[in-house]
């Protein structure tokens, strides 16, 4: 009598349906995780530091990664208080130069696009910049939210640039990083949908985008997770 091999399938191939809805329900928290606490003068910082923008873009992404770590390590709690540190400031670095890295090519092929391109020379350089955004959100999309909470919770910056683990995370549990970047997606598309207060609100939904990303971020490695993403001091 022929028998069926013995195999084990995959635990991230399970269908565990209370996982997929904490999955869901912490994704969904993310979009009110920035008003939890005191959050105006929260806002009121974060808004001035987009505003300073290139200048305060390494504290800027310091405390986006800090506010990562917050939220594995309890997401009842409130985003982190603003404070300077040596340790937001290297996190904001490492953070600045695989964005940088990430960019890099994208930079790099905008003007010889743009030379494709039969327009002036400010429009051709318009629809060359739209036409390689898509390509460039979505490396974004698919390589920084598993390298941010990575960095996060074992404070290493190369879990920053080990692409290939992202992918195989990515891989791995491809439901999960979905939720994650649809809730990105969305939350910079509020940012964007705030130019029309007068461009008022552009800078606080920035700061807000970078908020719901972090904390949706946090999600595909908590604080205590088993695998291949121990939590290290």
């Amino acid at each position: 009598m022929l028998q069926a091999p013995n195999v084990t399938r995959p635990q991230w191939l399970g269908t565990n349906p209370t996982l997929k809805v904490s999955a869901v329900k912490r994704v969904a928290a993310s979009f009110a995780w920035p008003f939890r606490g005191a959050w105006g003068l929260r806002f009121a910082i974060g808004t001035l530091a987009v505003l300073f923008l290139p200048i305060t873009f390494i504290p800027l992404l310091g405390y986006a990664v800090a506010a990562t770590r917050r939220a594995q390590d309890d997401p009842t709690q409130p985003p982190p208080p603003w404070r300077l540190s040596a340790s937001l400031i290297s996190d904001g670095f490492w953070t600045a130069v695989v964005l940088l890295l990430l960019s890099a090519p994208f930079v790099v092929a905008l003007n010889p696009l743009a030379n494709t391109i039969q327009l002036s020379e400010t429009y051709a350089h318009i629809v060359a910049a739209s036409l390689l955004a898509l390509p460039w959100g979505f490396v974004l999309l698919l390589l920084m939210p598993h390298g941010t909470s990575r960095f996060a919770a074992r404070r290493r910056p190369g879990d920053l640039f080990d692409f290939s683990t992202t992918l195989r995370e990515v891989k791995r549990d491809f439901p999960t990083w979905n939720l994650v970047a649809a809730a990105i997606v969305t939350a910079w598309i509020i940012a964007v949908a705030c130019v029309g207060l007068l461009c008022v609100g552009l800078f606080p939904g920035i700061f807000y985008a970078i908020l719901v990303s972090a904390y949706a971020s946090a999600t595909l490695h908590p604080a205590g997770a088993s695998g291949t993403n121990p939590s290290t001091g």
